[in-house]
C-alpha cells in the first residue's frame, strides 16, 4: 500500500511525527508539490494526503491505483468530488479539530483591534514612552469591550466558541444561522435577523460556511448598514467578503477597521486593494496553525486512513 503525503509541511514542519502514517503502509513524504510534479509523484500511490495540492479531474484521470484521498483540512474544494466519484475514489476530510484555536484567533484580532498592542510596544521601543510629558500615552483610542455587542454570522461550533470567550468579555451577543439552535443557556443571547446584526454590532465576527448563498456576504450595500464605529472579523473563509468593497469602507470611514485571517486569493496578489487599506490588519490564514489544533489534525487523519483500511470508513465526503 504506497502511501503519498502531497504538501506535508504545513501540517507538519517539522514539531510532529509522521510515524502513525508510516505504520500503514510505505510512504513518501514532501513538503509542497507544485502542480506540475503531482502526477508524476503521486502515479503509483493507492491513497494521498493533501492540504492544498489540487487533485483535479485531469490529475485523477491519470492516477489509476488511486483508491483514497486524504483532505488534511475541513474545506475540500482541492479535490474535484466528481471526477473522484466517477473512479470510485474516497476523500474523506477532518470536520473539526481547531474550534478552540480559531475562536481564540478571532479574539486576538478583535483585541489587537481595540487595544494596540503591537502598536504600542513598537512606540515604546521608538523611544516615545521616554519623551512623553505625561506617565502613560496611548496613539489611538482604546476600547473596552464589556457591555459592546458582538454579531456572530455562523454559530455552529467555533461560533459559540467565539460567544463563550465573548460572554467572559462581558459582551452581548447577536447571531444570525439558518438553523437556530436551542441558545436559552445564553442570558446576553438572541437571535437577529441579518439585517438587524450588521445594524446593531459593535463588532461583527463570520463563522459561517463557503457557499452560493454565502459567497461575497460582506459588500459594500451590507457594510453601509455598520456602525462607523465597529469592526469586521473574518476568520472562516476569504470568499464570505467582496474585498474591494470592505477597503472602500475602511478607506471612506464606513467602518473603523477589520481584522483578516483569510483572504479571497491567498497569498494576497500585490494589488489586493486590502494591503493597503486604512486600519485593516491581515494574518496568513494561522487560526488553524496552533500546535496542539495540528496535533489533532494529525491524529484525525491516522484516524480517517485507518478507518478506511479497515473498510468502515469516517469523515466521508464521497464514497463508493
Amino acid at each position: 500500500m504506497k502511501i503519498v503525503v502531497l504538501d506535508g509541511y504545513t501540517l507538519n514542519p517539522g514539531d510532529l511525527s509522521w510515524d502513525k502514517i508510516k505504520e500503514l503502509g510505505e510512504v513518501e513524504i514532501y513538503d509542497r508539490t507544485p502542480s506540475r510534479e503531482t502526477v508524476k509523484r503521486a502515479k503509483d500511490a493507492d491513497i494521498i494526503l493533501t492540504n492544498k495540492t489540487a487533485l483535479g479531474e485531469k490529475e485523477l484521470s491519470q492516477l489509476d491505483k488511486l483508491k483514497y484521498i486524504g483532505v488534511t483540512a475541513t474545506g475540500y474544494n482541492v479535490v474535484d468530488i466528481k471526477a473522484a466519484r466517477e473512479r470510485n475514489i474516497t476523500v474523506t476530510n477532518i470536520p473539526t479539530y481547531g474550534t478552540g484555536s480559531v475562536a481564540q484567533m478571532t479574539f486576538a484580532l478583535i483585541l489587537e483591534l481595540t487595544q494596540r498592542v503591537k502598536d504600542h510596544s513598537e512606540a515604546v521601543l521608538r523611544g516615545e514612552w521616554n519623551e512623553a510629558k505625561d506617565f502613560c500615552f496611548w496613539k489611538q483610542p482604546l476600547i473596552e469591550l464589556q457591555g459592546k455587542t458582538l454579531g456572530i454570522i455562523g454559530f455552529g461550533r467555533i461560533g459559540q466558541a467565539v460567544a463563550d470567550i465573548a460572554t467572559a468579555f462581558g459582551m452581548n451577543i447577536i447571531a444570525y444561522n439558518t438553523n437556530k439552535s436551542d441558545q436559552s443557556h445564553r442570558k446576553n443571547f438572541k437571535w437577529v435577523e441579518f439585517d438587524t446584526l450588521f445594524k446593531d454590532s459593535d463588532i461583527v465576527s463570520l463563522h459561517c460556511p463557503l457557499k452560493p448563498e454565502t459567497e461575497g456576504i460582506i459588500n459594500y450595500e451590507n457594510l453601509k448598514k455598520m456602525k462607523g464605529s465597529a469592526f469586521l472579523i473574518n476568520t472562516s473563509r476569504g470568499q464570505l467578503i467582496i474585498e474591494e468593497d470592505l477597503a472602500n469602507a475602511l478607506n471612506n470611514n464606513l467602518i473603523a477597521g477589520a481584522g483578516l485571517d483569510v483572504l479571497a486569493v491567498e497569498p494576497p496578489k500585490p494589488d489586493n486593494p486590502l494591503l493597503k487599506a486604512k486600519n485593516c490588519i491581515i494574518t496568513p490564514h494561522i487560526a488553524w496553525a496552533t500546535f496542539e489544533a495540528r496535533s489533532r489534525l494529525m491524529d484525525i487523519a491516522v484516524d480517517n486512513l485507518k478507518m478506511f483500511l479497515n473498510g468502515e470508513p469516517i469523515n466521508v465526503v464521497i464514497s463508493q
